[in-house]
């Protein structure tokens, strides 16, 4: 099927034995890095998209290059139909180990200027759509999985300029900290990322003057990287974080110290 474009040819060379990781929104900026860097820990990657293939093909050739394996698939996480689909995919058969949520979209739109249409839709993809896909894999999840559900540190904060986002953010954060508290007995463990000022999509579209400003608002001066956002989840799914679930680690180069 074309949904699963990458799947011909691809589980028969599968490594069963190493973990598998699960990463929505995983063809780009912090999703790319984590992709990337969780090969590099010791998974094999299935990774979602939903506008554009491409960036998602070339994580993929990168991961497999280095001798890893790793597998794309189309799937808009507001879309139910689509997720269902995802939890049918062969690779949930060998039980996913991490789980990172990393999908969303983010439209500037003023806080006084926000309509409930702009508030759904935002919520149907950041919130809702993370809820649904942690429903479509949790019969797949291994005893002692880990999750990282990616926020922000709008989701604390607020933000003027992006109300819809900031509220996404904050019930998708409450959320996973009471999940947390639910499936802890079992095992599993849930954190979540809180990024700040990161180099991606959002801030593509900033100008030289206001890449400065940004720069100097954080006292570490310098907006942080995927592969800094990265290197945290790779802590937060590793043993060394073992004793760790329900926390909001905010990664902002001390931006912003709630």
């Amino acid at each position: 099927m074309e949904r699963w474009r990458f799947h011909d040819g691809w589980l028969l060379g599968l490594s069963m034995s190493r973990p598998v990781a699960l990463i929505t929104g995983g063809g780009r900026g912090i999703g790319a890095a984590t992709s990337k860097r969780l090969a590099e820990d010791g998974y094999d990657i299935l990774l979602t998209y939903n506008t554009s293939s491409k960036p998602a093909e070339m994580v993929v050739e990168e991961i497999r290059s280095s001798g890893w394996d790793a597998l794309a698939v189309k799937v808009d996480c507001a879309d139910l139909g689509e997720v269902g689909l995802l939890a049918i995919h062969p690779w949930m058969a060998r039980g996913i180990d991490v789980l990172i949520l990393n999908h969303g979209s983010y439209e500037r739109i003023a806080a006084d200027e926000m309509t409930l249409e702009n508030l759904r839709t935002t919520m149907t993809t950041n919130f809702e759509g993370s809820v649904a896909v942690w429903k479509a894999v949790q019969p797949h999840l291994t005893p002692t999985a880990r999750m990282v559900v990616v926020g922000s540190q709008l989701g604390t904060k607020g933000s003027p300029h992006g109300a819809d986002y900031s509220a996404s953010k904050a019930a998708l954060s409450t959320w996973a900290r009471s999940l947390a508290q639910a499936v802890g007995p079992e095992g599993k463990r849930v954190n979540i990322l809180a990024p700040g000022f990161v180099d991606t999509a959002i801030l593509a579209g900033d100008s030289n003057e206001k890449r400065a400003e940004r720069e100097e608002q954080v006292p570490l001066k310098r907006v942080g990287t995927p592969e800094d956002m990265a290197g945290t989840i790779s802590f937060l799914v590793g043993e060394d974080s073992k004793y760790i679930t329900g926390s909001i680690l905010h990664v902002n180069g001390g931006l912003y110290l709630p």
